[in-house]
């Protein structure tokens, strides 16, 4: 099926070169997902360009910064050296991440696993690769110092021998190339380059023809049940863009040649899913990947693909945000899966490796669209899952999967190390980028979050300092500095939740009520010390697990999900619920029947009993 290519008056080259600044998207408008034209860009501004200030966002950037700037390189590397036949010195990671014969699964008793060395080294890119992004928003000279230390270390350990008889290739592959690409790209890591190539060289003869589906791969041989999980169809992402930054046009073939357009594009392309019982997080970043295909060869259908696909996994998510119970997708027309699992299986998302792949593609489509709706879908994820995610230790514990069940705590996964303990520091040092937006003149509010904005707007520095504890509070003030006065147009997301009474002020100066679901426009002429404040109208609401099941929902209050945590048993109806008040900054309380139940945000519960859905009796 042929879908077109997309015609710029651009070149391709620059094309690439303005969607890449950010990794992420050159502007398209979608009046519809049929008619598709390329118009003015958004972009993302850089990472140095945005300072997250106090609050829950930074504390849990700094976190993640602090675990693995304390890890020790040897302990680090040690999978890599051992794999390569060189000493290999210091202590175990232990977990997924060491090289060791321990690791032992059987299909037919997933009680007797044992997944100690099941993917040796697969995270140490994404930890590179997390604190080069940290590093390019803190300019913090010992964060340099040890990227540069553990990409040189690494570099003398390539060699094909690692990717022999390992359990997934590509998908360690995969990491080891975006952290790469990040050392070169954010830390000017000379030797990035280099060891990039050899990596490349070393892993081939171990990769597949193309983007096997795991049906492929169990009709060829393997020698382990492991082996057929791995995720070729997420490879082109971080391949396109190595060769968006320069890296090599050998990257782009590469990239290209594992495109999963006969098992995966052409179908979303034709807006048809064929996402039924396929793994949920590689194939929403597979997702990321069409989109950068659409950067490089642009051909609409990978846009197209983008789109569609998410439109299927935000239609198949939970209250919070979050999608694929026991990490599986849905098929379209499956409306009791969700609510079975709310039954069967305490792993209802996996919550950083999936709020890691729901940025990415949010972030994508919020430029290429400039429709609000991402941000609301990202600030959705966010609030609700990942800034309530129990913190990383350095024994390895990691916070794996959001549980969504009527018996619900939070827990660390089993093992040490697994894969969300990579995504999560690269989430973390994501969340600048995706606070703000720009085109050739304007700014974009998409988050609101306690942060500093500093940017040439038209050729003028300005800064905006917003301050908030939203959504914790109502209100989020920014404040502006120009060197002289500037004109541009300001655009706050207005979130679709968003009362009636939701307003602005410029200056203490009433503008015309926001619509929301919109980008709301300030054009002004700036002169420092202007202030915008905008307060938003948050109220208590109820959102229906879906449409065969309206008699489970769960209590909103603007972009919160508002938990019950050690609830009774008692029966409430919708009403009831609607009736909770807030009583302090992080509980709301409602007496009904002479019960009390309380209610908290995801980020606020610790070790208390929660649940996500209330089964409501007829009012």
């Amino acid at each position: 099926m042929h879908y077109g290519t997309a015609v710029s008056s651009l070149s391709r080259r620059q094309f690439v070169k303005a969607a890449s600044a950010c990794g992420c998207a050159f502007g398209l408008h979608a009046h519809a997902t049929s008619i598709l034209r390329f118009g003015p860009s958004l972009q993302c501004f850089g990472y140095q360009d945005v300072r997250l200030t106090e609050g829950p966002l930074l504390a849990q950037h700094q976190e993640q910064q602090r675990l693995f700037l304390g890890l020790e390189d040897d302990a680090l590397l040690k999978p890599f050296r051992h794999r390569a036949g060189l000493a290999a010195p210091g202590p175990d990671m232990g977990g997924w991440y060491d090289d060791s014969a321990d690791f032992h699964i059987d299909p037919n008793d997933w009680s007797s696993a044992n997944w100690h060395g099941f993917i040796p080294g697969h995270s140490f890119g994404q930890y590179v690769s997390g604190l080069a992004r940290g590093f390019a928003a803190s300019g913090d000279a010992a964060t340099r110092r040890k990227i540069e230390s553990l990409v040189g270390q690494y570099a003398a350990t390539i060699s094909p021998k690692f990717f022999d008889d390992y359990n997934l290739p590509a998908y360690t592959f995969d990491k080891l190339v975006i952290g790469l690409v990040d050392a070169h790209r954010y830390a000017n890591v000379a030797g990035a380059r280099d060891a990039l190539a050899r990596l490349a060289d070393s892993a081939l003869p171990f990769l597949p023809h193309k983007a096997l589906t795991r049906e492929e791969r169990r009709a060829l041989p393997y020698r382990r049940e492991a082996q057929i999980w791995d995720e070729p169809y997420t490879l082109p992402e971080n391949l396109l863009l190595a060769a968006q930054q320069g890296l090599g046009d050998r990257y782009r073939k590469l990239g290209e040649k594992y495109l999963p357009d006969d098992s995966l594009v052409d179908a979303l392309a034709g807006n048809r899913s064929p996402f039924k019982g396929k793994h949920a997080y590689s194939h929403v970043n597979a997702l990321s990947s069409a989109f950068q295909a659409w950067l490089s060869t642009g051909d609409t259908k990978y846009l197209l693909a983008a789109i569609h696909g998410f439109d299927f996994v935000e239609a198949q998510s939970y209250a919070t945000g979050g999608w694929g119970p026991n990490e599986e997708l849905l098929a379209p027309d499956d409306s009791q899966t969700l609510y079975t699992m709310l039954g069967d299986t305490h792993r209802h998302f996996e919550t950083p490796c999936g709020a890691y792949a729901h940025f990415k593609i949010t972030r994508s489509l919020l430029q290429a669209t400039r429709n609000p709706r991402y941000g609301d879908s990202m600030e959705r994820v966010l609030y609700n899952t990942i800034l309530g995610a129990l913190g990383t230790q350095r024994d390895g514990r990691t916070f794996y999967y959001s549980d969504y069940s009527s018996d619900a705590t939070k827990v660390y996964r089993g093992e040490a190390w697994p894969c969300c303990s990579g995504t999560f520091v690269q989430l973390a040092a994501d969340y600048g980028i995706s606070a703000y937006f720009h085109d050739t003149k304007n700014v974009y509010v998409n988050l609101y979050v306690p942060s500093r904005l500093s940017a040439d707007i038209q050729g003028q520095p300005v800064i905006v300092e917003q301050a908030t504890k939203y959504p914790f509070d109502v209100v989020s003030r920014l404040t502006l500095e120009v060197r002289k006065p500037s004109s541009f147009r300001l655009n706050l997301r207005i979130p679709a939740w968003a009362g009636s009474q939701t307003s602005i002020r410029t200056n203490g100066k009433a503008a015309e009520a926001p619509r929301p679901g919109s980008f709301h426009p300030i054009d002004r002429t700036w002169k420092s010390g202007d202030v915008v404040e905008i307060r938003f109208d948050m109220q208590n609401a109820l959102s229906p697990l879906n449409v065969a099941h309206p008699e489970m929902v769960a209590l909103t209050h603007g972009p919160l999900v508002l938990f019950p945590v050690e609830p009774p048993d008692a029966k409430l109806t919708g009403a009831d619920l609607l009736r909770a008040a807030r009583v302090s900054e992080h509980e709301w309380r409602l007496d009904a029947g002479g019960i009390r139940h309380r209610f908290k945000p995801f980020a606020a519960i610790s070790n208390e009993r929660y649940r996500l859905y209330t089964r409501v009796a007829a009012s």
